[in-house]
């Protein structure tokens, strides 16, 4: 069931969360809510591999985070932003390890990153031309997973920016997996493409963004809606553009909505491949 239009609100005030995130020292209580450390930048030394998960190409270059102990494990693919497969998403991928998730972060680019906006726009435009090739590089992130005697053989795709409109056009075009996460990435509206999707689909959007707008994941909405895909949608009131994977940009605006939208995935994510 959609949660589009529902205002969701932290028990506490958003720099209380952010404060409390960064600065308090481990419990044992499993039930304190905590923000993922990578996002808020804390994300410390990588704990886990480079890998050529392509056969034969030795240029795309992803990231592998494996759990602790013997598994079997749920797998997540996450997919970078526009300026490429950078340290900020290869902590989120160790943070995802962390939940009991292996996880292996996409490289989109040939082992490439992008230094500013121009040369970001000339990446994703590259890619964006040969949707062909990018689809069959996640078909093979998701084959690597599932060849793993340590996965359960259920995969997620998840991704921001960039890599949220890429996930949702690999939920569509791409081979089965089990979960689509989509943070603030482009959008389709026409029911009858949207219905090729076959599971629930997570999204979390900002209302102060214009890519994609407060309308646009309205009428993405009413089109999952009309092809009867499940989905978990939500738009932030207070925040814009990359809140999540950055939420040390602004803790004090960010950190609430981010702390919702992470306990949000957490429940889909449980629900889609641990289910």
């Amino acid at each position: 069931m959609s949660v589009l239009f529902e205002r969701r609100r932290s028990c506490a005030p958003a720099f209380l969360v952010a404060l409390f995130v960064a600065c308090a020292p481990a419990s044992d209580d499993a039930a304190e809510p905590q923000l993922p450390p990578a996002i808020i930048g804390n994300g410390g030394a990588l704990d886990g591999v480079s890998l050529h998960y392509i056969d034969g190409d030795t240029l795309t270059n992803g990231y592998l985070a494996v759990p602790e102990g013997d598994g079997p494990f749920p797998a997540l693919v996450i997919i970078h932003e526009w300026n490429g497969l950078v340290d900020r998403v290869r902590q989120v991928a160790d943070d995802f390890a962390a939940e009991g998730y292996v996880t292996l972060a996409a490289d989109l680019y040939g082992g490439r990153t992008g230094g500013d906006p121009e040369q970001n726009r000339a990446l994703v435009q590259e890619a964006m031309a040969d949707m062909e090739s990018v689809v069959s590089n996640l078909n093979a992130a998701v084959a690597y997973l599932r060849s793993r005697p340590d996965v359960t053989g259920r995969v997620g795709a998840l991704g921001w920016c960039f890599g949220g409109g890429i996930a949702l056009s690999y939920g569509l075009d791409g081979d089965d997996h089990e979960a689509t996460g989509i943070f603030y990435g482009r959008l389709v509206d026409d029911p009858e493409v949207l219905a090729r999707m076959d599971h629930e689909v997570y999204g979390t959007f900002a209302r102060l963004d214009q890519g994609p707008s407060p309308e646009q994941v309205e009428a993405f909405e009413s089109a999952l809606r009309a092809a009867g895909i499940e989905n978990d949608l939500h738009i932030y009131d207070e925040v814009n553009h990359g809140f999540w994977l950055h939420v040390d940009d602004d803790m004090e605006t960010r950190s609430g909505p981010a702390l919702d939208a992470w306990q949000r995935l957490k429940a889909y994510l449980d629900r889609t491949l641990r289910g």
